[in-house]
């Protein structure tokens, strides 16, 4: 009898110091919806701490906010940013601005080396002239027009000390702001100890830790019919960016125009529907779905074997899906 009564208190014991590990290890889903960098942004944390987790939405949506401020082009605000750097009337030589668009600015004229003169942060100009066209949805630009806007040579950004030559640049950091903002605000959250979480910014997604010690499920969209999906991703503490044309773009005689430029040809890019990235760093997806974007497929293939831990799927123009080395262990 006192054998049974050993067992049951055991039992009971353990039920209890169940409950209690199950409470304290409990997660509460915690979400915010942003709308910056002209994206729908949703960030997801997984914390057992409201206070903890309500703070770092609040902080995250700052981080974007502040990074949306600093590279618009086409608004002028309180701060020094992309805007006022192409257009002010100051007399002055170089420019003191915020060390992230410092960084940041910095971060893009590296990466024109590193993209083989592919992605080119000085092309706001022509980048302008293709938008007109897209919002018309009629017609391409004329060869003057073309001509007349591609200033683009990166060497006309000059950074020194903190400071900008004030020279009028043609500054657009579409290709990579984005993709820097979510990796910072990543990194904000592996600093505080929040290292379960989702940041979903349109084709830009970054994972942490599995709430569930399970791995989490990316789809990527089918350029087809965005609606859709064609594949799923799976894992964690990865990102996965993609570029493409079938989001923004307009047709003309039949023909797709995207909004991502070739700064060799000054056309849009054609080589392909859309480029999947999956790598650990936002920033560094982001500056290569771009490169990738404007490359043959055969060259980009040879082009990503000098990253590390780095895999690419192509979504061919005959709606064929390529896949490079790597890819198997997300599927």
């Amino acid at each position: 009898m006192k054998k049974y009564i050993i067992i049951v208190i055991v039992i009971l014991l353990l039920m209890v110091l169940y409950a209690v590990i199950f409470k304290n290890n409990k997660l509460d889903k915690y979400e915010k919806n942003l709308f910056y960098m002209d994206t729908y942004i949703n960030i997801t944390i997984y914390n057992e701490s409201k206070e903890k987790a309500n703070a770092a939405l609040d902080k995250i949506d700052s981080i974007y906010k502040n990074y949306h401020d600093l590279t618009n082009r086409y608004e002028e605000n309180e701060l020094i940013n992309v805007y006022y750097i192409n257009n002010n009337n100051d007399n002055k030589e170089y420019l003191d601005i915020d060390s992230k668009l410092y960084n940041l600015l910095e971060y893009g004229i590296n990466w024109y080396q590193k993209s083989n003169n592919l992605l080119n942060i000085n092309m706001g100009n022509i980048i302008d002239v293709w938008k007109k066209y897209r919002d018309l949805g009629n017609g391409i630009p004329t060869s003057e027009e073309i001509n007349n806007a591609a200033i683009n040579d990166i060497n006309k950004i000059i950074l020194k000390d903190g400071k900008i030559k004030n020279n009028h640049p043609n500054i657009d950091l579409g290709a990579i702001a984005k993709g820097y903002a979510t990796e910072e605000a990543g990194k904000y959250l592996e600093s505080i100890g929040i290292d379960k979480y989702i940041i979903n910014a349109g084709g830009n997604v970054k994972v942490g830790n599995h709430y569930a010690a399970d791995k989490y499920k990316i789809g990527i969209e089918n350029p087809e019919d965005p609606s859709k999906i064609y594949m799923v991703i799976k894992g964690n503490n990865i990102s996965v960016v993609t570029s493409g044309g079938y989001q923004r773009f307009y047709e003309y005689n039949g023909k797709r125009y995207s909004h991502i430029i070739d700064p060799n040809t000054l056309y849009p890019g054609n080589y392909m529907k859309s480029v999947t990235v999956i790598t650990k760093d936002s920033s560094l997806g982001d500056a290569l779905s771009t490169t990738l974007f404007l490359m043959s497929i055969q060259d980009g293939m040879e082009y990503i074997k000098q990253f590390d831990d780095v895999a690419a799927i192509w979504y061919t123009n005959d709606n064929e899906i390529i896949k490079s080395k790597g890819i198997s262990k997300y599927e």
